[in-house]
């Protein structure tokens, strides 16, 4: 079945152009010119993703995002943005924004940043929890410790059950956004190992966007607040003009 698209921007020709191309690209679109109405749809009719423009009148799309992370919806988010400051982009990551395309973009770039983010969420909800038998189930002052057993990624510290799609340093818990997930899980898997840009954009994204994209370095960034501790060795590290690698120094 087609998916769905919830598209929100406030200029009419953008979003009559982009509404268009989507649908001839296959997309189910609902276009709506403001963050009121997005919310609105958002709620009524649960889209498969959305296309949200940042800077809306009334409701923008970064607090259209913070109100659907806040009720828990999940729902992969695409920001399209004229803002190009890493602390504008960092921003809309912090709203739970999963991507964003930076205004003027080209449709095909689009396409394909939605095709990464709907594959990305088809296999994270590919998997189905077992239901617990009440006598297995952990008490709940457990439900934040790391798991152990089988089936756990670790490395220089970090734990991560992909199953679930938790992670830790230690004994504390990540709060992850979906492509932060990932990308730590890739970096896990190839512990002490150099990822150049161009693989870690084709397995997170895939779509390399070229050597002027400053996408990844957002997210490493991103990445790297929430698993740095004070006192504590640096885990992601930086290859000047290859790439990242994960080790503890």
């Amino acid at each position: 079945m087609p998916q769905n698209v919830l598209l929100a921007e406030d200029d009419r020709a953008i979003r009559h152009a982009l509404e268009r191309a989507l649908t001839l690209e296959g997309y189910e679109v609902t276009a709506v010119a403001d963050g009121v109405e997005a919310l609105a749809q958002a709620h009524r009719n649960r889209p498969d993703v959305l296309v949200l423009d940042v800077m809306m009148p009334g409701i923008d799309g970064l607090q259209v995002c913070r109100v659907l992370r806040a009720e828990g919806d999940r729902t992969p988010i695409l920001m399209l943005t004229a803002l190009v400051e890493t602390a504008d982009r960092i921003a809309g990551l912090d709203a739970g924004a999963d991507d964003y395309v930076v205004k003027p973009f080209d449709v095909e770039e689009v396409f394909a940043r939605l095709r990464a983010l709907l594959r990305r969420t088809g296999e994270a909800d590919s998997y189905v929890r077992p239901p617990q038998s009440p006598s297995s189930a952990a008490p709940a002052a457990a439900a934040a410790s790391p798991p152990d057993g089988g089936g756990l990624l670790t490395a220089a510290g970090l734990r991560m059950d992909v199953q679930a799609r938790r992670a830790w340093r230690g004994a504390r818990e990540l709060e992850l956004t979906r492509t932060e997930f990932d990308l730590l899980e890739l970096l896990v898997r190839n512990a002490g190992i150099v990822l150049d840009h161009a693989t870690i954009y084709d397995r997170i994204w895939g779509y390399d966007f070229g050597p002027g994209s400053k996408n990844l370095a957002v997210y490493v960034g991103y990445l790297r607040r929430k698993l740095d501790e004070p006192g504590a060795p640096a885990l992601i590290h930086t290859v000047r003009g290859v790439g990242y690698a994960l080790r503890e120094d």
